[in-house]
Order: structure tokens, then sequence, then C-alpha cells
């Protein structure tokens, strides 16, 4: 049985989490990626270590004609990824195939924040007040938009906080929009309104016949004008009305098959509207966290469920009831420099508390400061029965260690 993995970076989440996961499930992995040789370092330690192979992977054409030249001798089980970029390419490879896929449709719409705002107000279930820049578009152009200030501006198709910026009036605003498009010439940009109140995740999974709710996060983001995701505590339920909201506009959307991580904001009259769907399972370790929280084999259920199995009918009641509490916080360089000291991966396991850190960045590397998740030198998580003994945790293990980037 042949998984074919579509990639690009290396992450914690395809090498500690699916490729192990497909392995326990017998299945043979191809891994297709633009750029092998990274891929090729990282998995060198696995065992069994997977296929690696060379493919234009954001051109769905392309992945169709790779799988169907390689492997000739049987038909692909699986084509699956877990990149926020290359999920509509994977959903039209799969659904060549014959294959249990994601909506392409489904994952346009998550992907594309434009699309996203546009398609759930036609919907019916929420207006926010938004305006494209198109790539080389002059930005001058928004002055007569009506937008209401304070805005967020954002890559209309990006990730990890990159180029996000809360701007309080227009002029910071033309500013703002002239900087990114330097940087990203080629973007498109989306400005909308700015959404207050708590941020929050919803974790789900669908096997196509029932979507499953895993539980979900609240955030601490960095001060604006940034939005670096700082610190994410497990919540095992949502309220029910907060989740309810939130699964309708996944429903119009059209989520369902696989992992979605979903994130939004609750408001003070309990309005739940969504900040941005990232159809895939959360990362920045916090999946591998959460298989440990909940006490599943969620990186077997997710491949599973890509695999057209039916996932267990109680998953979501038996997640709900998990009695754990987990903390995940990112240690965030506060310069531009090289990194002369810090720990190296590191477990412990005390007074019932299981503690994790793993490092985002290699010691003598040399990096700017982003003001975006890339500045994570490394995320600490922790796991236990109790919220102040998991928060004890990591911050014993945060003042015991060193980071120090020297300019």
């Amino acid at each position: 049985m042949r998984l074919y993995l579509l990639a690009l970076n290396p992450t914690d989440s395809v090498t500690h989490g699916f490729l192990p996961a497909a392995a326990r499930l017998g299945l043979d992995v191809t891994v297709l990626t633009d750029h092998a040789e990274p891929h090729r370092r990282d998995y060198a330690r696995l065992e069994p270590a997977p296929e690696v192979v060379e493919c234009e992977v954001r051109d769905f054409r392309e992945v169709i004609g790779l799988i169907s030249r390689h492997h000739t001798a049987g038909a692909p089980f699986a084509v699956f990824t877990n990149s926020d970029h290359l999920q509509t390419q994977t959903a039209l490879a799969a659904q060549y195939f014959g294959l249990p896929a994601k909506d392409w449709k489904a994952t346009l719409r998550a992907k594309n924040k434009g699309e996203l705002r546009r398609h759930l107000a036609a919907a019916g279930l929420d207006t926010v007040r938004s305006a494209e820049l198109d790539p080389g578009q002059d930005p001058s152009v928004l002055r007569g938009s009506g937008l209401p200030f304070p805005v967020v501006v954002k890559p209309r198709e990006g990730v990890a906080s990159e180029d996000v910026s809360l701007v309080a009036d227009a002029d910071e605003l033309e500013r703002r929009c002239k900087e990114v498009q330097h940087r990203r010439p080629g973007a498109a940009l989306v400005v909308e309104e700015f959404l207050e109140g708590q941020l929050c995740t919803l974790e789900t999974l669908g096997d196509g016949r029932r979507r499953h709710v895993l539980g979900g996060f609240r955030t601490r983001l960095s001060p604006p004008p940034d939005f670096i995701e700082e610190m994410l505590e497990f919540v095992p339920a949502h309220p029910a009305a907060v989740v309810e909201q939130v699964l309708a506009q996944l429903d119009v959307i059209g989520v369902g098959l696989g992992a979605c991580h979903t994130e939004f904001v609750v408001q003070p009259d309990g309005r739940a509207r969504i900040i941005e769907v990232n159809y895939r399972a959360i990362g920045d370790q916090c999946d591998l966290m959460l298989a440990e929280i909940l006490r599943i084999p969620l990186f077997e259920h997710i491949l599973a469920a890509h695999l057209g199995r039916e996932l267990p009918a109680d998953l979501g009641e038996f997640c709900a009831a998990t009695t754990l509490r987990a903390r995940n916080e990112a240690v965030l360089a506060d310069r531009a420099g090289t990194l002369t000291e810090a720990p190296g991966p590191y477990d412990e396991d005390r007074d019932g508390v299981r503690l994790a850190y793993r490092p985002h960045r290699p010691l003598g590397e040399r990096h700017e400061l982003y003001r975006t998740n890339r500045d994570y030198l490394g995320v600490i998580w922790a796991v236990g029965p109790e919220q102040d003994a998991v928060d004890a945790a990591v911050a014993r293990f945060t003042a015991a260690n060193r980071w120090v980037i020297t300019p």
C-alpha cells in the first residue's frame, strides 16, 4: 500500500508524526517535494526511511503525471499533505485517482482568505468588511474602500503570521502595503476589519461520514501591531454555542474529510468569528502534544481517514472527556543575530507532567528579526493533570535555560 505525501519544507509534523504513523499502518511512503535533499537528511534516521522524489508539487498536473508514471505495478492507496500550500493540488490529485479526497473547492476557500470572506458573506453567516489588493496594484486605491480602522493587512494566501499587521489609519495602511509588496512582489493582499476578542482554535477530524471535534486551544498573541502566537493553552471543550457557530461556518466552506485547524475569536456577545481556516493539522508541536493530551493515535487516525477508513464513532466524546491539560509556549528571538547558546532537545517526566522542548533554530545560524512565527527559537510543551502544574513546568524549564543571540 503506497501513500504519496506532498511536502515543501520538512516539518516536525511529518517527520515525527505522519511518517512513523504511516509505518505503523504498514504503508510504503513516497514523499513528493520540490526540494528533495533537506527531506532526505531529515528522514535519514527513520526506519523505514521513506522514498523521496523531486516533483513540482505546486502544479497538480505534475503531481498526477509523476504518480501515474511511478510504481506502475500498483495504484496509489492515498495522496496526502499536511502543507497549507499544497491542499488543493493534493485534493485534485487524489480525486483524479479515485481516492478519498478533500473537496478542492473547500481547500481553495480555506487557503484564499479573500474567497473565504466572500463565501461566508454570500452564505449569510458572517460579513467581514474587507478589500483585496492585486499584485503590484497601487495601495492608494484603498483610500476609497470605506474600511473601518484599525484594519489588518495580510497576504491573501499567507501563513504563520508573516506580513500580518494591524494598522491604524490610511497613511499607515498605504505604507504597510507598499512594504509587503516590496518583499512579496507577486502576492495579493487582503485588508479587513480587525475582529476583537479572545483568539481560540477548534481542532476537527472527519472521515467523510462524520466530523469529530478533538478540542481546541486559547491563544496568547504578541502585542500589536504583530500577531505572533506566543502561547496556546488546551481547552477540552469550548462552549457548545461557540462550537456550533464555528462548525456551521465550516459546513458552508465545505470542510469535511481530514484534519482542520480553525482560528476564530469569541466576541463579548458570544459571537464566534473565523479568522482563518487551515485545512490541515495544527503545527508547531501542538499536534504532537494533542496526541499526548487525548491519548489517541492522532496521526494514524488522520491517515486512516485518507485511506477511506471509518473513525471510531465516539472519538469526539472520548476526546472531550480527557482530564489532561496542556501548554505550548514558544521561545522567541528578541533581536537579529546569531544564536550562540540554547538548549538542545529535551524530554522530562516529573511529578505527573510530561514536558518536551524542541529547538527550531540551530546554534550558529544567523537570522534577522522577522516579527513572525519565524522568530521561534524553540517550542516548549507540557501535559499533565492540572493546569497550574503544567504552567509551572514550562516556567521552570524556561528559567533553567538560556537562549543567547549575539548581534
